[in-house]
């Protein structure tokens, strides 16, 4: 645990603000962070994790809490707030801001919308799409302005719909052009911004060194450029979304921040204080990313600084670049859902490579999720969090299992060090040996199971085959011979004992001592729920699991699984206990898949992108066992675990994009999708070109129409490759980056 500390503040604490001061944001280049040896007196405290330091340099005595930066570090930094509750899911309260007839804010409900793909100077086909997305029950639609032509349509567009009687707020989005924000303020109802092209040049991606004259210059020239939309938004009544994308943060931004969170949130902050310099107020905050744990740290940063500074602006959330399909609604799932169970969220939209209408329905499932969860609040008995990184990731790995001296097999492959799955199987799926191996993902050779790249780790079995029945316990045992971890029941196990099975007991069960009627030398898995009395965890001191299935049942709506996990996670670390957890999420009989998709993501993913879990069970009873299997696997992976697949950060589309996104992303991922560690971008256009793609390794970039550039990270190698020859040509740099292996042939 960090040490804490009591001391005078130096005078070299330039940014801890009172609260009348709004000047400063408190970020790392004005941010003088303090050294233990630099207070003039430390006191440590065992019960407490913040430093209170006071500054003997103002008159106003400031109070500061800061913490130790790492255990063991001379640094000290703020402890900062990013949620109104660390138990229980409560709505952040925000002020209310205006889109047309439309109420953003925590006083409402959570808003919903998308964008349209068509090209916008094509105005009867933008208002088909606008009024079909309205049917679907948006709250919102953004429509892309490039240009005068578009900006000109855009008066066609929203007077086409209004005598159609349809007022859904329309949202122009910007980028590189000032000129023409000014020209549709006019006539939509809100303008997005994105900080990082607005009034700066495009991104050069070099190193550049900036003095502070340079820097205070540019900051002068945003001011000069953004003043005259702020202003005109006043006179029409528009408000305004600041919204940082990770990928476009301008040059003069990453010589000071790097392609971090906390240059996101210091870009959109910019814009801000021009916001509210002109006593405009009329905005919101959006900070997406395509990675979700960077987009989940950067929402979570934005507001703590808010926090500090008195702010109240709605935020408008969103995982940029999601792809398409269940992997599009996992990514949005998880950096979404995360944010919504900590009460952080006015207004969302999934980023979907599909048609916008596609984009409504689970949108509308991500809403209503935190809504719900707000509404009840959701959550535990309080506790005291000291262990959770809430601005950077820092896994909490498990002790993996280890092999014991005398066992007959190995146990050490039952858990994956990047992230299990498990699955739960049925005496049904024993009696046709060989399908149940292929649906485990497993290889075969001559009938015979191996596991595989992406092979379950382990499975739970309920019930245990009879003891003569010779045949099921044969593919049991060839499944433990291959190190796959077999789970059943303690009450299975004394009945019909399966040689070498990990036998599933509950803290009931321990605490009478149940689990002594077996044979010396069992191998244990807990189930636990997380809101038990700290005192009846305490018997987990005294047994070795091999791990726990942190396992709440879903019809008790009250109790917070995210809350509960985070609250057992703390007494484990408390208690330096660093047993393996494997989240175990029981669905309803009858859920909707997108719902499952999105209850897995929200309520697994919102731990997993803290660093708090070692993998997943997910059970469904009638669900297909190959879509619980890749869902499990899909998790893992946009919560940046286990990579299994070939990653794809691919936009959405919009009237910028250049070719068919869904056709061009079907052909790419068909060639492709057997390249696991391989990250492609496929962007419609340049302006979600380079910078979106910061996580990937090639990107396919729309330069011209019907012509196609193609990247190796944030480097353009090949430019204007005509379309029908690019994907080709995709592969070909693939495999001149030594990054190409043949697709696997069926046995």
């Amino acid at each position: 645990m960090a040490t804490t500390t009591t001391g005078v503040l130096p005078p070299s604490f330039p940014s801890l603000k009172t609260k009348d001061d709004h000047s400063g944001l408190g970020s790392v280049k004005s941010l003088d962070f303090v050294r233990v040896s630099d207070l003039k007196r430390m006191k440590s405290r065992r019960t407490k994790m913040i430093s209170v330091i006071r500054n003997s340099s103002s008159s106003g005595q400031d109070i500061v809490d800061l913490q130790q930066s790492s255990q063991g570090s001379p640094l000290l930094v703020p402890r900062q707030r990013y949620c109104e509750s660390l138990h229980n899911t409560v709505r952040r309260k925000t002020r209310t801001v205006m889109v047309g007839n439309v109420a953003l804010g925590s006083e409402h409900p959570i808003r919903i919308q998308t964008m349209t793909t068509t090209d916008t100077k094509d105005v009867s086909g933008t208002v088909q799409q606008v009024m079909k997305i309205a049917d679907k029950g948006a709250d919102l639609v953004r429509i892309t302005v490039q240009g005068k032509k578009e900006a000109d349509a855009c008066f066609e567009i929203k007077n086409s719909l209004v005598q159609k009687n349809y007022n859904i707020p329309l949202v122009a989005d910007i980028h590189f052009a000032p000129s023409i924000a000014l020209r549709v303020a006019e006539c939509f109802d809100k303008i997005r911004v994105n900080p990082g092209n607005f009034a700066d040049r495009r991104a050069q991606f070099e190193k550049l060194i900036y003095t502070e004259e340079d820097y205070q210059k540019e900051l002068e020239h945003i001011e000069q450029v953004f003043t005259p939309l702020v202003e005109k938004c006043k006179k029409y009544g528009r408000a305004l979304r600041v919204g940082t994308n990770h990928g476009s943060l301008s040059d003069r931004i990453m010589s000071y921040y790097g392609d971090s969170p906390r240059g996101m949130v210091e870009s959109a902050f910019e814009f801000a204080r021009i916001c509210r310099k002109l006593d405009f107020h009329n905005f919101v905050f959006s900070m997406k990313a395509s990675n979700p744990v960077v987009m989940v740290q950067a929402y979570r940063l934005l507001v703590s600084e808010m926090y500090a500074q008195g702010w109240d602006y709605p935020l408008h959330l969103g995982v940029t670049e999601a792809g398409e399909g269940e992997d599009g609604r996992m990514k949005s799932a998880i950096g979404i859902g995360t944010l919504l169970q900590d009460g952080l969220g006015d207004t969302i939209r999934v980023s979907l490579t599909e048609s916008p209408e596609e984009e409504i329905d689970p949108c509308r499932r991500l809403a209503n999720l935190g809504m719900e969860a707000s509404k009840l609040q959701s959550g535990v008995e309080p506790f005291e969090e000291k262990h959770r990184h809430y601005f950077d990731f820092q896994r909490r790995s498990g002790q993996l299992p280890v092999q014991k001296e005398g066992e007959e097999v190995d146990y050490r492959g039952a858990l994956h060090r990047d992230g299990s799955v498990l699955m739960s199987v049925s005496l049904d799926q024993l009696k046709v040996p060989e399908k149940l191996y292929k649906s485990l993902a497993a290889k075969l050779v001559v009938g015979m199971p191996f596991k595989d790249l992406a092979t379950v780790d382990s499975i739970l079995l309920r019930q245990l085959p009879p003891i003569d029945d010779h045949n099921a316990r044969l593919a049991l045992k060839r499944l433990i011979d291959i190190s796959m971890g077999v789970i059943t029941p303690l009450s299975e196990q004394l009945v019909k004992p399966l040689p070498n099975a990990m036998v599933l007991v509950n803290l009931k069960q321990l605490s009478i001592g149940a689990h002594k009627l077996l044979p010396p030398g069992t191998r244990f898995v807990v189930s636990v729920r997380g809101d038990e009395q700290f005192e009846e965890l305490e018997i987990l001191k005294g047994v070795d699991p091999v791990m726990l299935l942190h396992d709440l049942p879903h019809v008790e709506d009250k109790v917070s699984r995210v809350h509960a996990a985070r609250r057992l996670f703390e007494y484990l670390a408390d208690n330096s206990l660093n047993f393996p957890v494997i989240h175990h999420i029981q669905f309803e009989n009858g859920i909707n898949r997108d719902d499952l998709v999105i209850g897995a993501g929200a309520n697994a993913g919102a731990l997993l992108v803290d660093g708090l879990g070692d993998g997943l069970l997910l059970e469904a009873p009638d669900k297909d066992f190959d879509f619980l299997r890749d869902t499990s696997f899909n998790l893992l992976q946009g919560c940046r675990m286990r990579n299994t697949k070939t990653e794809y950060v691919s936009c959405p589309s919009c009237g910028r994009t250049l070719f068919d996104l869904q056709e061009i992303s079907a052909e790419i991922r068909e060639k492709t999708s057997h390249l696991p560690g391989v990250s492609i971008a496929i962007m419609g256009c340049i302006v979600n070109g380079p910078g979106e793609m910061a996580d990937a390794d090639f990107g396919y970039v729309g330069g011209v129409p019907g012509k196609i550039d193609l990247y190796v990270g944030k480097t353009v190698v090949k430019r204007g490759i005509a379309m029908e020859h690019a994907t080709n040509a995709l592969i070909e740099l693939i495999k001149e980056n030594g990054r190409w292996v043949d697709p696997p042939t069926e046995d």
